[in-house]
């Protein structure tokens, strides 16, 4: 890969972007998946349904931090 020396664009709207699409994400995700935690416990329920939606929220995370890569790469390309 090469590098054209240019900046990250990691500044502090982004990051609480970021913060804010993944935790509503997370809340979603938790929200849809605790009505399949096969159990009755509310606090099963709240640690596989929190657990679950955690491990989505991190692929999200990934996913969002992924687009904006190739997103950047894509405009650079255009400038050119």
């Amino acid at each position: 890969m090469s590098s054209s020396g240019s900046k990250s664009s990691v500044t502090a709207v982004s990051l609480v972007v970021d913060a804010i699409l993944v935790i509503g994400f997370f809340f979603l995700m938790y929200f849809l998946v605790r009505s399949h935690v096969p159990s009755n416990d509310p606090k099963m329920i709240l640690l596989w349904g929190g657990l679950s939606a955690g491990c989505m929220a991190g692929v999200f995370w990934l996913a969002v931090q992924m687009f904006r890569v190739v997103l950047k790469a894509q405009l650079e390309d255009r400038r050119k």
